[in-house]
């Protein structure tokens, strides 16, 4: 086994392979930009070294600079987690001419598997299906719609290199096609350097399901079953789980069957996953081999009991596998949720911000975090917006749904924006729960996104009842309520629009809540400043966040999040006569959306512009994002200039008043 290892990455990768280096006894080794000199991997390491500026082409993606870390450090062995170099082939020639062991692959497969088109022909000789397309890179526009109109819209536009969602655009027609060709390309060129494109036929309500498969230098290979990963947004993985709910088990034999086929054809040697796209009849295509270790690798670890981190590193240590395909099986049901920095209101785009409280759930048997954010830490522009992991565990898929979203409720994050009720409405879902999946699940399902989200009646009524309660204790505690005898108060409670009068009795057991004509028993042991609230209604436990302001609280449980206010009766009264100010809105400017670069404006002033027309592109996280306006107008002012850095909501384009 090596002796000294460096992780050639950061965040919750980087932290993942080094607590299971640590625990395997090897000497550890971070790298880091700088801005990352505090961040949660390079505390966990033995040694760690600075690698250059924040962009991650003079850091992360810089090669020398890494290699000679390794060199000046004396380290074995390189494990590059996902993304940046963990699929660079140069990465891995550059290593091996310094005498340093790569923990992956071989070169040749990663060439191979990382070009799309390569890969494709690969798959085709080996005997896999694979979706009908164009095999060759697009010399322009006019090629991608001429193989676009021979193949027949809806059609997917994909970048050969790279992977994450980078580079990808559905095609619906050829205006789309036109505009996704450009934006692709774009992309890929900025996210792997390589701007090549193919196109292929988009499969209607597909299932994104992958064969996670182990091979050692011996030729000896296994896959480890199946992972459905078809909870998608912006062509990127949200929510993952294993098993998959659709597949019987001649599906999954034939799957890994093939996938194996697949990593014999290359030679593959390590950890890698091969992904499928599985369309409504349960027929399968082969989509792209990743040559790295996955995101969503704990929901195989959980199912296996094997630590895939740890086999990646015997393997590339020359050790052979101890395991047959007969000793894989499934036992109990994984689910994994991201945890993301970004706003899923204004389409998932990426937020920032600093982290000023980072309270994840209770971990054990059945809750893991994997995690590389720590409280106090800076989110910012320059990487994946990726803070963590949350994976449950349950002896059936329901129970590790359930776990799911009591965990949910209780990861607290504050000072950044994150998609934590996006995913708890994903899980609340009732296709979701009946395993009604494919990848267009979020966009039909939450076709006007997640920015008005209404609680059911009973969510309401839990939400009310301790809103009511948390607000006597409160009371109770600043002794406004000494001098009352103990009997029940009365309150009015007004959440979102609605009103309701609401009794609250202390006993020995707790409250008694009369609300209406319903009478519940409420427990709870909360006092601030704890971040979660912890209650008991009737029986069952639930968990929600509760925060005291000026005018009210703020309550979010489950999917939820709103203003709630408790006031005596008679002052609830006196509250209608209060007028209501209504804000001015700024709607004669385009503002940016998210923080970013401007890459590029469509527009001068005094141009005349239509709904719809594209003006600006920001770049947030190596990822394109087109800004439209919303109505025909005439540009008044431009206020940014193309490569200038933009904070949220800072103003780009200035149109001229309706009417001027």
């Amino acid at each position: 086994m090596f002796k000294k290892v460096l992780v050639a990455n950061r965040g919750e990768i980087a932290c993942r392979i080094l607590e299971t280096a640590k625990r395997l006894g090897i000497a550890t080794v971070a790298v880091y930009s700088e801005v990352d000199g505090s961040a949660r991997h390079v505390a966990l390491a033995d040694e760690a070294v600075c690698i250059g500026p924040a962009p991650s082409a003079e850091s992360y993606l810089d090669i020398n600079r890494i290699v000679a870390a390794c060199v000046e450090l004396q380290v074995d062995a390189v494990h590059p987690g996902y993304g940046f170099l963990s699929e660079n082939a140069r990465f891995v020639s550059a290593l091996d001419e310094a005498g340093i062991t790569f923990i992956g692959p071989s070169v040749h497969a990663i060439e191979v598997m990382g070009d799309k088109i390569a890969s494709r022909k690969l798959a085709l000789s080996a005997g896999l299906p694979v979706v009908p397309g164009h095999d060759e890179a697009l010399a322009d526009v006019n090629a991608a719609l001429k193989h676009a109109r021979m193949i027949g819209y809806p059609v997917m536009l994909k970048a050969s290199a790279g992977g994450g969602g980078k580079g990808m655009r559905i095609a619906m027609d050829e205006a789309s096609c036109r505009e996704g060709f450009e934006r692709a390309r774009s992309e890929a060129q900025s996210s792997f350097g390589d701007n090549r494109i193919f196109v292929e036929k988009f499969i209607a309500e597909p299932r994104h399901i992958e064969i996670q498969v182990l091979a050692d230098q011996h030729g000896h290979c296994i896959h480890l079953n199946e992972r459905e990963c078809s909870i998608q947004r912006r062509h990127q993985k949200v929510i993952e789980e294993a098993p998959s709910p659709f597949l019987n088990h001649a599906t999954r034999q034939a799957m890994g069957e093939q996938a194996l086929a697949l990593v014999r054809a290359v030679d593959y040697c390590s950890a890698g996953t091969v992904e499928f796209i599985v369309d409504p009849g349960g027929d399968f295509y082969f989509l792209e081999m990743n040559t790295r270790l996955q995101v969503e690798h704990p929901v195989t670890e959980y199912i296996t009991g094997l630590d895939l981190v740890e086999w990646m590193l015997r393997i590339a240590a020359g050790e052979s596998l101890t395991l047959t395909q007969n000793d894989i099986g499934i036992s109990g049901w994984s689910m994994e949720a991201r945890l993301y920095a970004e706003d899923p209101s204004r389409g998932f785009l990426p937020a920032t911000g600093r982290l000023s409280r980072y309270r994840p759930p209770a971990t054990g048997r059945h809750v893991r975090v994997d995690s590389g954010v720590d409280e106090g830490d800076e989110i910012g522009i320059y990487y994946d917006p990726l803070m963590a992991k949350l994976i449950t565990y349950g002896d059936s898929r329901n129970e590790a749904i359930a776990r799911m979203r009591t965990a949910l409720d209780q990861f607290r994050i504050d000072g950044v924006t994150t998609n934590r009720l996006a995913l708890a409405a994903l899980f609340e879902h009732e296709r979701f729960l009946t395993g009604s999946l494919s990848t267009g699940f979020i966009d039909e399902n939450f076709p006007n996104g997640f920015g008005e989200l209404m609680p059911s009646n009973e969510v309401r009524r839990r939400m009310v009842a301790l809103g009511a309660v948390l607000h006597h204790r409160l009371e109770t505690r600043a002794g406004i309520n000494d001098i009352v005898p103990p009997e029940r108060r009365e309150y009015s409670v007004r959440l979102g629009d609605s009103r309701d009068q609401v009794g609250v009795l202390e006993t020995r057991q707790g409250y008694e809540v009369l609300l209406g004509d319903e009478l519940m028993t409420l427990r709870t042991e909360w006092w601030p400043p704890q971040p979660v609230v912890a209650f008991e209604i009737d029986g069952a436990d639930f968990f929600a966040q509760f925060d005291r302001h000026e005018m009210g609280y703020r309550m979010q449980h489950g999917s939820i999040s709103l203003w709630i206010r408790v006031l005596p009766i008679h002052v609830d009264a006196l509250l209608d006569k209060m007028p209501i100010k209504i804000s001015s809105q700024l709607t004669n400017y385009l503002r940016s959306p998210m923080p970013g670069l401007l890459v590029s404006i469509a527009v001068e002033v005094g141009d005349s512009v239509n709904a719809g027309d594209e003006v600006a592109i920001v770049e947030a996280m190596k990822m394109e994002n087109s800004l439209r306006v919303e109505r025909d107008a005439v540009v008044a002012a431009v206020h940014a200039s193309p490569g200038e850095t933009l904070d949220v909501d800072q103003p780009i384009i200035e149109f001229e008043p309706d009417g001027a």
